[in-house]
Order: structure tokens, then sequence, then C-alpha cells
């Protein structure tokens, strides 16, 4: 995890206790006169080599390695180098387990989303950044990775999806979004990621003459939406009561929304069924074993099936009219 020092032996031995922490008290002090690039400079040591080096004040542990860096990830931020504080936060949750994660983790969600939404502040004032949506989901995933509850994983996981999509990346929104429901059924992002899904194999539905894998996608996932979300999840302990209200009027909209996409899904689905079941019927007698024993029953399966699936729909009424043709001629 951490690089070294030297330049053609790299020490990688933990820093010695006496430098590291006279390193740390030049760089606070530094840092406390205004002095944030020599301050920068000093903390930014403890990511060449580790430190687990402690001091006491005012009855306060202090871990000098992951602190100097958690320091340097703040001064990195406000300069506008946010990929660095990125390194910085990421570095301290893999490196020291035992720093407050909390901490760290809200602070690389909060870098993480300004990277993958925010205009990028100019390099020194002047030279502009460039963003990567590849580099912005690779950070989501570390955070998804790294996170050790239920806290920021969702909401990680969740940012990932939607900067896939905005990147025309599908595949990986779905996987996203289907890592939040399967690992965290409970959390209140379910809710939406539910829907996300449904759409996301809604918006793949050619129509009835075509492959119909996306169709029961789409129309399994807001079947389970309405199921499992006709009441909104509650509140989360760590969402803001304003944020909350928010939710619960765009969750009403999407339960309308989801009742009109399963409706469709259902229509397209029945219509399928009718077009198969008119090319058995037409086609069966060249390709079918025992036609003449089946009969009608294959081509009448699938009718009934369109009928049973969307019973309210044109091609239910379709399906019906050909039941009742077919039964006509079998008597």
């Amino acid at each position: 995890l951490f690089p070294g020092t030297g330049f053609f032996k790299k020490n990688r031995s933990p820093l010695d206790n006496a430098q590291a922490k006279e390193w740390f008290l030049e760089a606070e002090s530094a840092e406390s006169d205004g002095d944030t690039r020599d301050a920068l400079s000093l903390y930014e040591k403890f990511s060449k080599r580790r430190s687990d080096f402690r001091i006491v004040r005012n009855k306060v542990e202090i871990q000098i390695g992951p602190e100097s860096l958690y320091r340097a990830a703040n001064l990195r931020e406000k300069s506008g180098d946010w990929q660095k504080a990125f390194e910085h936060l990421r570095l301290i949750a893999e490196a020291y387990t035992d720093y407050d994660f909390e901490r760290v983790a809200e602070s690389l969600m909060r870098i993480a989303e300004r990277l993958a939404k925010e205009k990028l502040p100019r390099k020194w004032g002047v030279l502009p950044r460039f963003r990567s949506g590849s580099q912005d989901r690779l950070r989501l995933n570390q955070i998804a990775g790294l996170a050790r509850g239920p806290r920021f994983a969702p909401r990680a996981l969740m940012a990932l999806s939607e900067i896939a999509l905005k990147d025309n990346k599908e595949e990986e929104a779905v996987d996203a979004l289907e890592r939040l429901t399967n690992l965290y059924p409970d959390n209140y992002l379910c809710e939406e990621a539910y829907f996300i899904l449904a759409k996301i194999f809604e918006d793949r539905v050619a129509g009835p003459s075509y492959d119909q894998g996306a169709t029961l996608k789409a129309l399994n996932f807001y079947e389970d939406y309405l199921i499992l979300f006709a009441k909104s999840p509650p509140q989360s302990k760590h969402e803001e009561l304003e944020d909350y209200k928010i939710r619960l009027e765009e969750a009403k909209k999407r339960v309308l929304l989801a009742e009109v996409g399963r409706k469709k899904m259902r229509e397209t689905l029945a219509a399928s069924k009718v077009e198969v079941g008119e090319y058995v019927e037409k086609y069966g007698k060249y390709y079918l074993v025992n036609w003449k024993d089946l009969g009608n029953r294959p081509a009448l399966q699938f009718y009934n099936e369109a009928i049973t699936i969307a019973p309210e729909s044109k091609a239910a009424r379709e399906a019906e009219s050909k039941v009742a043709e077919l039964r006509s001629g079998d008597e």
C-alpha cells in the first residue's frame, strides 16, 4: 500500500516514531500559521511510509499516520485537487482499519460525488482538469468495496449506477443496482434501484415480434417493485428529514409510472404470445412431432397465456377470438 522512500532501493519499513512525531508537529504548526504549502509537504510524507505512532493530547489519542493523511486530504480538497484528496482517503481506509472509518467514508463519498458531478477546479487556477467517467466509476466501486456497513456502500452503488447510465454503460449500471438490491435489501435506496432496473430493461424491449427476455425482466422488476414497495421504506437514521420528504414524493411518482410500465410489459408479452400462437397454428404441422394428435392444443396454449397475462388488453381480445374460432372448428 505504501510506495516507500528512496531512489534505488525503496525503504518501506514504518517511519521512526521520533521522526513521525517531529514531522506531524511541524506540519500542524505550519498549518496553524497559514503555511499550507509546507504543511501539505510534511503531511504527505506519511503517504510514502506507514506510521502507527500515537500521541495523547488533552486526553485524546491521535494516530499520527492516518491523521496526517486525513489533513492532507482536506488541504488537497480545499485547493481543488480532489483526485489526490481521494487517494489519501482511500489509503487511510485500506491501511488504517482502526481509524475512524465513518469520518473517512463520508469524505470519500463527498469527494467522489464532486468529482463525478461538479465542474472540476482548474489546476493552479489556470490549467483545466478533465473528467474521466471510467475513473469516476472506479472510485465509487472502491468505496463500495471499502465500506464496512450499509451506510456508505449503497450510496456508492447508487451513484455508480447513475454515472454508468450517464456514460451509456448500462451493464455496469445493472451490476451496481443488482449488487445494491442483493447485498443491502433493507436499505431505502433499494426502492429506487428496483424501479431503475425495470426502466433499463423496458428500454431494451423491441416489441412483440422480438425476443421477450427484456420484457420478462422488466415485468418481473415492476411486479417486485409494486409488491415490495407498496409502502415507501421508513426514514433511515442516516437520512435528513428534508431528503426523506423529497424521497416520499418521488416514490409516489415512481409507483404510478411502475403501474403504467407493468401494464405495458404485460400487453407486449400478451401480443407476443398471440403472434407465436398464430405461427404455431399456421406452420406447426411442418415441424411439430405428432401434430395431428396435438391438434390445436399448442396454439390454444399460447392464446390462453395471452389472455391470462393481460386480460384487459387488445391482444387478449384477439386471443379470445382465436380460441373461439379454433374450438368451433373442433366441434
